[in-house]
């Protein structure tokens, strides 16, 4: 379950159903009817009427442990072995985008007529490396 929550964590709501929608695991069935009731009640909740699923994303997902039932299945020479049919807690949390806010820059011009005083001033040479010394290679020599 937790494979299929971390492939829509943090999309668009779209995007998130289409990749639920086509994926062949099983417990992505589960998540997209989470997912659809998280939608239903994001628009439900929201009094302005409906909302645009496209502004739409997943802020959070994950998945918790639920209740595990126990039973016993028939072993060899009289044993049981204990089955342990797991369950789980799919928490789904949408939010809405806010829509995007485009600054106005003020141009090079306003900015250097602003600060007429202040002059550019050039960026530092790099200090020049430490050179190794001749010395520390060591040579081979050859036994004869």
């Amino acid at each position: 379950m937790r494979l299929v929550i971390d492939l829509i964590r943090g999309r668009g709501v779209e995007e998130a159903l289409s990749i639920l929608h086509f994926s062949p695991k099983h417990a992505a069935r589960m998540a997209e009817k989470v997912l659809r009731s998280a939608i239903s009640n994001f628009q439900n909740k929201d009094e302005a009427g409906r909302v645009d699923t496209a502004r739409l994303f997943v802020k959070t997902a994950f998945v918790d442990g639920g209740p595990v039932a126990k039973r016993i299945s028939p072993a060899p020479q009289g044993r049981a072995y204990r089955i342990r049919k797991r369950s789980n807690h799919i928490t789904i949390v949408i939010a809405q985008r806010e829509a995007k806010k485009v600054e106005v820059k003020p141009s090079a011009a306003k900015a250097a007529s602003a600060a007429p005083g202040k002059e550019a001033v050039p960026a530092k040479a790099p200090a020049p490396r430490a050179k190794k010394k001749a010395g520390s290679a060591k040579k081979a020599s050859k036994k004869s």
